[in-house]
């Protein structure tokens, strides 16, 4: 049965309905031991719990799928309806293994399982899929029922410290010492994003004392910084740039380009088309201290377009013209005074090159505290293609704790399913049990 803590922290109306508070016992002895109740050790209990297998899961929080749970607030974009091949290269280095992986659970696998909870979803106007009550709430109690009638304890404020002498897992509970002497073992801790959800990146020094390769936590979706007049945070702080170009040169000469929204703040710029961009552009501030990204004020007309219409500008002022020849106002106008050079505002064909490649410079990189995800983790040469630790049979890793990223928009939410599929099914075979699918 399920045996969440009933309260406290962020979620409190959350908590309530999953459950009693766990009854701390001094030694488990499950098939298999999952650490993380997020969407990826959830997943890999349910493939684990359907194939017969008796399942424990120990969090550190007070409830399960915590992270999930505050990032479905507004709505919980579960994955995307692209095509799969636009949909992999998301990955970036890791392709080869969501190739593999979304092949055993694909975007229309999570939306079919998700619809066996008695969760419709959707296709929005960007491609991106929803509940369609928008509630990340209601999916996780659904979740939550169908795992108790399978018969998956849950143990929460359960802190993971590591193994005794005898290979047993160790946990903190209160006061108490517990130990659980699995079959086999998945960690899904997360990464080093939110820490107050439990991903803190803690499980780092253990993992490396094993000799693990581990790649250094880094922010991911992430926000940058950029040094603003006063005159334009103290304006446009806090509002959103619609409607434009974006795009950046990585490290290998390779330019990426797509167009969305972002949003000015008192730092810098966030927001889903900069979250997008946020891996090359990390990595070269990185480098450099510095990265260069490269707006398209109005990227439904041509350069060309623009030259002919800004030549006939007459006696009126630049704001005033801009306004109603081409509609740039607001933030965005803004943006083209703060950055492009004095000496272009008053020549056309320099004026459209700038609205149309306006460099604006990004100094820093938000704390990976306040990241969406990170990036870095357990390098995948660490791990078999059942991703069981070679170093250490019987032990698999998962989610966010692997070295991989993905932007938001679906795409980091749906690898996280699709690992914990895979890594439930392969603690399952290497116990030497057939696998399901999940419902």
């Amino acid at each position: 049965m399920l045996t969440a803590g009933t309260g406290g922290g962020e979620t409190p109306t959350h908590a309530e309905p999953y459950g009693r508070k766990p009854t701390a016992l001094p030694h488990h002895t499950p098939d298999v031991a999952i650490v993380g109740a997020g969407p990826t050790g959830l997943m890999a209990a349910e493939i684990a719990a359907a194939a017969g297998l008796r399942v424990a899961v120990f969090d550190h929080t007070p409830t399960p799928a915590r992270k999930l749970l505050l990032a479905g607030r507004g709505g919980l974009n579960l994955t995307h309806s692209e095509p799969l091949d636009r949909f992999l290269p998301r990955y970036g280095a890791a392709e080869p293994l969501f190739r593999r992986l979304l092949a055993g659970f694909s975007p229309d696998d999570l939306r079919a399982w998700a619809a066996g909870l008695g969760i419709e979803t959707f296709v929005g106007s960007s491609g991106r899929v929803f509940p369609v009550q928008m509630k990340a709430s209601t999916l996780v109690r659904a979740w939550l029922r169908r795992l108790d009638g399978l018969g998956v304890t849950l143990h929460s404020r359960h802190d993971w410290t590591g193994w005794d002498a005898a290979g047993n897992l160790t946990l903190r509970h209160g006061d108490e010492t517990v130990t659980v002497a699995p079959r086999a073992t998945l960690l899904a801790l997360g990464g080093a994003s939110w820490p107050r959800t439990g991903s803190d990146g803690g499980w780092v020094p253990r993992l490396e004392a094993l000799g693990v390769g581990i790649a250094p936590l880094v922010p991911s979706n992430m926000g940058f910084e950029v040094p603003w007049s006063d005159h334009l945070r103290e304006r446009f702080a806090g509002q959103p740039v619609k409607s434009v170009g974006l795009s950046v040169i990585d490290r290998a000469g390779a330019g990426r380009r797509l167009k969305g929204e972002f949003v000015i703040t008192d730092t810098g710029i966030e927001g889903g088309a900069v979250y997008a961009l946020s891996a090359p552009l990390r990595d070269a501030i990185a480098a450099e201290g510095w990265a260069t990204l490269t707006l398209d004020l109005l990227p439904d007309m041509t350069e060309a377009e623009l030259v002919k219409r800004l030549r006939r500008r007459g006696a009126e002022s630049l704001s005033t013209f801009l306004k109603k020849s081409l509609s740039l106002t607001g933030p965005r106008a803004a943006l083209l005074r703060e950055f492009a050079p004095a000496a272009d505002l008053t020549d056309p064909v320099a004026l459209a090159r700038q609205i149309k490649a306006l460099s604006v410079v990004l100094t820093g990189v938000r704390p990976i505290e306040r990241a969406i995800s990170s990036a870095g983790g357990v390098r995948l040469s660490e791990l078999d293609d059942a991703l069981m630790l070679t170093r250490r049979p019987g032990l698999f890793l998962a989610g966010e704790m692997l070295d991989w990223e993905a932007p938001t928009g679906g795409y980091l939410l749906q690898g996280c399913f699709a690992m914990g599929v895979a890594a439930g099914k392969g603690m399952v075979e290497w116990l030497g049990i057939k696998t399901s699918e999940p419902d």
